[in-house]
C-alpha cells in the first residue's frame, strides 16, 4: 500500500527519514532501510538539511525506490532557481517518484559551506504553487507541458511553535493547504500538550497532521533544543529521566518509541521519525509499535 493509500485508509502511516550519504557510496543508507523496510510506510530523504551538501534527495529517492521502497522527497527553495526546480520535479515524477515534501530550506551559514550563497528564487508558498500549476500541465512560464505530472504534496506546519499563535500557524497552513498541500509535518514532538492549542483549531480528520518523533542522541542535545530552538519544547521532566538514566543512548530510544506508541494510540494518521545519522536504531524503535 502506498502511503497516498495508507493516509486515506485512516491506517496509521510510519514515514522515516533516511539521510542520503555525504559522497557517492549509498550502500549504508541502503542497508539502513532495508532493516526496516517492512514497518515503514514511506522513506522521508531530506534534501541537504541544515545546509550541509549530500548527494541530493532526488539522488537518494531514486536508489530506494529502485530498491522497491515508497519514498518521499523534500525539494527545498534554497539550492536552485524556479528552471532547475520545476525541471527536478518533473524528472522525479517521470523516474515515478509522486509524492513531494515542500520545504523551505535552512540559510547555508547554518552548514558546511559558508561561501555558498542561498538562491530563494521563489519561497515556499511560490514553490507549492509551482507544484500545483505543474500538476495542472503548465510551468511557471505559462507554457504547456507535454504530459503533466501527479504528485501526493506535503509540507511543514509549526505547530507547538512558541513564537506563534495557533490562529496564526492554522492560517499559514491554510495558505499551503489552498496551494495543494495534503499532508503537514510538524516539528519534533515530546509532549502532546505542545500542540494542543493547535489542534483544536484543526480537523484530523479533514487535515493529515503528522508528528516529528526525533531520536535525541544525548543529555546535551536535549538541553540544546530546550534552550535554543523556538518550535520545539522538551519537558524538564523528560530531561530529568534522562539525566538520571544509567544507559542514556537506550533512554533515548525508549522515549522515541514511547511517543511513537502515544500517537499511534491517540489517533493521529501518522509518525516522522527523524533520527538524524542514527538510521540504524529505527529497527530498535519501531519494535512492537
Amino acid at each position: 500500500m502506498g502511503l497516498k493509500q495508507k493516509l486515506d485508509s485512516g491506517d496509521f502511516a510510519v514515514l522515516a527519514e533516511m539521510e542520503p550519504p555525504k559522497g557517492a557510496d549509498a550502500s549504508v543508507m541502503l542497508a539502513n532501510a532495508q532493516k526496516v523496510k517492512g514497518s515503514v510506510d514511506a522513506f522521508v530523504i531530506p534534501e541537504m538539511s541544515n545546509a550541509v551538501m549530500r548527494m541530493s534527495s532526488l539522488g537518494g529517492g531514486m536508489i530506494l525506490q529502485s530498491n522497491g521502497m515508497d519514498v518521499v522527497i523534500q525539494v527545498n527553495c534554497r539550492d536552485r532557481n524556479r528552471i532547475a526546480i520545476q525541471a527536478d520535479l518533473l524528472a522525479a515524477n517521470g523516474c515515478g517518484i509522486n509524492t513531494i515534501m515542500a520545504v523551505k530550506g535552512e540559510d547555508p551559514s547554518f552548514g558546511d559551506h559558508h561561501q555558498a550563497r542561498a538562491v530563494y528564487d521563489i519561497d515556499l508558498q511560490e514553490l507549492l504553487q509551482t507544484l500545483q500549476g505543474l500538476q495542472q500541465g503548465r510551468d511557471m512560464a505559462g507554457i504547456e507541458l507535454n504530459g503533466a505530472p501527479s504528485f501526493l504534496v506535503g509540507s511543514t506546519v509549526d505547530a507547538g511553535a512558541r513564537d506563534k499563535s495557533p490562529e496564526l500557524i492554522r492560517e499559514e497552513m491554510d495558505r499551503k493547504r489552498d496551494a495543494g498541500a495534503e499532508f503537514f509535518i510538524t516539528p519534533p514532538l515530546f509532549d502532546l500538550g505542545t500542540i494542543e492549542p493547535f489542534l483544536k483549531r484543526v480537523d484530523p480528520k479533514e487535515i493529515k497532521i503528522i508528528p516529528t518523533v526525533l531520536l535525541l542522541k544525548s543529555l546535551g542535545m536535549a538541553r540544546y533544543i530546550s534552550r535554543n530552538v523556538s518550535n520545539t519544547f522538551i519537558p524538564e521532566a523528560l530531561i530529568q529521566r534522562l539525566q538520571k538514566a544509567p544507559d542514556k543512548v537506550m533512554e533515548c530510544i525508549k522515549i522515541a518509541s514511547e511517543m511513537v506508541s502515544t500517537l499511534k494510540k491517540e489517533g493521529f494518521c501518522g509518525v516522522h521519525l527523524s533520527t538524524i545519522g542514527w538510521e540504524n536504531k529505527l529497527p530498535v524503535i519501531l519494535k512492537g509499535v
